[in-house]
């Protein structure tokens, strides 16, 4: 953007919300900026999430090995 671009957005801005209202609108934005930049911060911290492991095979009569198949991997031997 050239630096008329600049002064005509000044001056729309101005015309739109009026002289009174620019120190509101520039403080709500600023303590809105200071929030997002700790929440960011905060995340960037946070160390990554580990995936949970898989749940743990019950041993009821629908399981492979009940019906002949091949045992799971870590499975006690059927006897």
């Amino acid at each position: 953007m050239r630096p008329w671009h600049y002064v005509v957005l000044a001056v729309v801005i101005l015309l739109v919300f009026g002289a009174g209202k620019l120190p509101d609108i520039a403080k709500s934005i600023g303590q809105s900026l200071k929030v997002f930049k700790k929440e960011v911060r905060e995340l960037q911290e946070e160390p990554p999430a580990t995936a949970a492991p898989p749940p743990a095979a019950s041993s009821g009569g629908s399981l492979p090995e009940a019906a002949g198949g091949p045992a799971a991997p870590g499975d006690p031997p059927a006897t």
